[in-house]
């Protein structure tokens, strides 16, 4: 049995198949990803890497103060912490098990020591996660970030504000 197939990849529009993905805008320059994600990793815009991404610990700014880049379209919401687990865990997990083989300590004196030291080096390293995924947002344009720069937008009002 033969399936006839249009050759339409994504479906083309046509009905049945999924819609075809949009288009991006031709005129709108490539941003690099390797310098966003090294300027997010240091709490940097990923823009201009002058100004500050974070207010706060992990509270993102709504716009760059140095170059105005909007910063409030990024949706980092469990990837940051998805990847904090992931890489605590392997360092943790890794320093444990070389404990264990190595020093013989008594359980509660290992309890003792991890425990503090895996939530202090997970808040530690989230900010530098969080940094990175928004400027991997930026840098692929994804999440509102990919608009042309308005100067009209301006951030979602804050919960409990009323919209204009």
């Amino acid at each position: 049995m033969r399936i006839a197939h249009d050759g339409g990849g994504w479906g083309g529009g046509s009905e049945g198949g999924p819609p075809s993905p949009p288009e991006p805008e031709p005129d709108l320059e490539k941003r690099p990803l390797g310098p966003a994600l090294r300027r997010g990793l240091h709490g940097l815009c990923p823009a201009c890497g002058e100004g500050a991404m974070f207010e706060g610990h992990l509270k993102v700014v709504p716009a760059c103060e140095v170059c105005g880049e909007e910063l409030f379209h990024h949706r980092a919401d469990d990837l940051p912490p998805y990847l904090t687990i992931l890489v605590v865990g392997h360092v943790v997990v890794a320093a444990l098990l070389f404990v264990e083989r190595t020093l013989y300590l008594d359980p509660l004196t290992e309890a003792a020591l991890f425990l503090p030291g895996t939530a202090l080096f997970a808040i530690w390293v989230l900010k530098p996660i969080k940094g990175a995924v928004v400027g991997l947002q930026w840098a692929l344009r994804m999440h509102g970030f990919g608009r042309r720069r308005t100067t009209e937008a301006s951030p979602p009002p804050a919960v409990g504000e009323d919209a204009p």
